[in-house]
């Protein structure tokens, strides 16, 4: 996959918002930061765990200036039924974007073909369109959205003070790097 660094492709889709039937298109995003969480299907097993986890934390996202959205190619009719009826998905205050015709799922290149789902994708997009990072994870391994978060966090970083990086287990505040030739093998 060569997504990294790759502007979004065009969209226009239904999603379910906060008691609400809308409208989302790529221009809701721009200028923005934006995460989209793919997953296989509404009323399944591992979805719900990872999606009341994105509800709990969404403020902080918020917070970050982040936009989450969760895409499945279940319609925003099924995204409603489903808000309206599990304890854990009616936390949600994010958009929950429908993509029946899985256009949006194909864009990011997480679709399975064959089956109408969607993987376990998630994305981060730059407030320029353009994907930072990426994860795809099998059918049981659920996300965490601390983590996820984490990685945003890092991303604005980088992005806020060029020529600097971020180690691995970076937290904010922590010392970043500056890649040079008097780093190289220093490390």
């Amino acid at each position: 996959m060569a997504l990294i660094n790759t502007e979004i492709k065009p969209f226009k889709a239904n999603a379910y918002r906060q008691g609400e039937f809308v409208e989302v298109s790529q221009a809701d995003i721009e200028d923005k930061w934006a995460v989209f969480f793919f997953y296989p299907a509404d009323f399944t097993f591992v979805c719900p765990t990872e999606l009341a986890d994105l509800a709990d934390r969404y403020e902080e996202f918020q917070q970050r200036g982040v936009e989450i959205f969760s895409v499945s190619t279940d319609t925003h009719f099924t995204h409603k039924a489903w808000h309206d009826t599990s304890e854990k998905i009616g936390r949600i205050q994010y958009t929950m974007i429908g993509d029946p015709t899985g256009e949006i799922t194909r864009n990011f290149e997480v679709m399975r073909e064959g089956e109408g789902l969607a993987d376990r994708g998630t994305f981060l997009v730059d407030p320029d369109g353009v994907i930072q990072f990426m994860e795809i994870t099998a059918e049981g391994v659920g996300r965490n959205a601390e983590e996820l978060l984490r990685k945003v966090k890092a991303a604005q970083y980088v992005r806020a003070h060029p020529g600097q990086v971020c180690p691995a287990a970076w937290e904010e505040g922590e010392e970043t790097l500056a890649p040079s030739l008097s780093l190289v093998g220093k490390i």
